[in-house]
């Protein structure tokens, strides 16, 4: 009869609550350089002479990029050695920020921007899975996903401030090369307090998953960014059935792969689905609408960089208030509660974002709505990794935390795009109608915090039908794991 051993617990790691702080010092730069560059843009495109095609693309290659090679990056990490491919990441993104900010064309700034998201795509699950074994169990688990999920909160806000103090004193090359100086103490503190880790056993790499979840969200993305110029576009069908096609083949290829690139077991679970499918409305906002807001107040308020910048700190310092107070709701309430009021709340705020008009002010019909939008985003992204990462095999924390990731990314990616296409048309509506140019930009912002509205609260639905259940806490789960059977 097969009775469980139990295995001696090593004693925790003592550097780690200095690891917390190094990773999540990389979960605030990879958050950060999706926004970083919004309140930069209009002085990068000026300086460059870019189109506004190319300008949505300095951000759409770096999301683009680290969206689609997450899956990929979380897999090296896991079979190369996650401290390892950490460290390579944060130099590699330290590199491309150089290049970006040195960049002389709109060209090459947008490929710079793609070879960040490509090493950040190595950075970013490397650095969540070694939060994940780091804390592997129990309350220090809790505090440690809270802050890491609260720096995540900030990190686009605080992107958006930094980017407009940079851009006021600096000039906008340096939203980039403000990357050097994270690059480098990321680095530092990664050699110094974390510990390497990896999966162990024989691990072989996933070629044609990897081939065709790379091009599958690709495709996606890409068709997503065409369907400005029109829903039944030639390019537009071509590229989204593509990408349909290719994703559809990758799921075929990790059912049948010995070592898949993503274990089909990790997303089968319910209760995570429900949280990667949240954690894509969350990267929705972060992505697409804080670069309308930022367009919003430079174009139609006709804010400086710097005040600009400032004005979105309302959002940061309401989620920083409310994150301790989230995080006793979910250890009191549990995930489901807090996840599905999060994103109402958030949509409370963005709904009142479309009362803003072409004579309006901050004060009055933007501050109220982002400190309502901070209340709402704490809520949810305290418990939100958190429970997408419960219950995973340490085998498989690469790969997990690359998901988590990837769906943000992905998620904001094509939101930008539809959030493109939307705002064009309305734009296009209003300016055809013989509105003032002013008005057809403010009606265009405003169709895209209504947008944003709506996909809060299907994310809220969502969580209320999928966080269903209890499941085992965490330090049950790492109980089991450490338990062997003998005959």
């Amino acid at each position: 009869m097969s009775v469980p051993v139990p295995v001696p617990v090593p004693s925790p790691d003592p550097r780690r609550w200095w690891a917390l702080a190094v990773l999540s010092l990389t979960q605030l730069v990879v958050v950060l350089d999706a926004t970083i560059v919004n309140v930069a843009l209009p002085r990068a495109q000026e300086d460059l002479g870019m189109s506004d095609a190319q300008r949505q693309w300095v951000v759409t290659a770096y999301v683009l990029a680290f969206g689609a090679l997450l899956l990929l990056g979380g897999r090296v990490a896991d079979y190369w050695g996650r401290k390892r491919g950490y460290a390579v990441g944060m130099i590699g993104f330290g590199v491309a920020s150089a290049w970006g900010g040195l960049a002389h064309s709109g060209t090459e700034l947008i490929v710079a921007r793609g070879l960040q998201g490509v090493f950040a795509a190595l950075l970013a699950p490397a650095a969540l899975a070694l939060l994940t074994v780091t804390f592997p169990s129990g309350r220090e688990r809790g505090t440690a996903f809270a802050v890491f999920g609260t720096v995540a909160g900030t990190g686009a806000a605080v992107g958006l401030a930094l980017g407009g103090v940079l851009t006021q004193f600096a000039g906008w090359r340096w939203c980039l090369l403000v990357n050097i100086v994270f690059a480098v103490v990321g680095l530092v503190g990664a050699l110094v307090f974390v510990s390497e880790s990896k999966a162990e056993g024989d691990n072989r790499y996933d070629v044609a998953g990897a081939v065709t979840v790379t091009l599958g969200l690709g495709s996606l993305v890409y068709g997503f960014t065409l369907a400005e110029g029109g829903w039944s576009d030639a390019g537009t069908v071509a590229f989204l059935a593509l990408g349909v096609v290719l994703l559809a083949l990758f799921a075929w290829v990790e059912s049948r792969v010995a070592q898949p690139l993503l274990p089909l077991r990790v997303v089968r679970d319910r209760v995570r689905a429900g949280a990667l499918l949240v954690q894509a409305a969350v990267g929705a906002v972060f992505i697409g609408m804080t670069l309308y807001l930022a367009l919003h107040l430079q174009l139609v308020l006709r804010l400086s960089p710097l005040p600009a910048g400032l004005a979105a700190l309302g959002m940061t310092l309401a989620t920083t208030a409310t994150a301790p107070v989230a995080a006793r709701l979910f250890a009191r309430f549990g995930a489901r509660v807090l996840m599905t009021a999060g994103p109402l709340v958030a949509a409370a705020g963005v709904l009142y974002l479309t009362r803003v008009t072409p004579d309006g002010g901050y004060w009055d019909e933007v501050l109220p709505g982002l400190l309502v939008i901070g209340v709402g985003i704490a809520s949810t992204i305290v418990p939100l990794q958190n429970v997408a990462l419960t219950g995973v095999a340490p085998h498989d924390a690469g790969a997990a935390s690359a998901l988590v990731n990837s769906v943000m990314q992905i998620g904001g990616c094509i939101a930008l795009s539809v959030f493109t296409t939307i705002y064009a048309a309305k734009t296009q509506d209003v300016a055809g109608a013989g509105g003032s140019p002013l008005l057809a930009l403010t009606e265009g912002h405003a169709a895209v915090f209504l947008a944003t509205a709506v996909l809060l609260v299907l994310a809220a639905l969502v969580a209320a039908t999928t966080l269903r259940g209890h499941r085992a806490p965490p330090h049950r789960a790492a109980r089991d794991e450490r338990l062997t059977h003998t005959g």
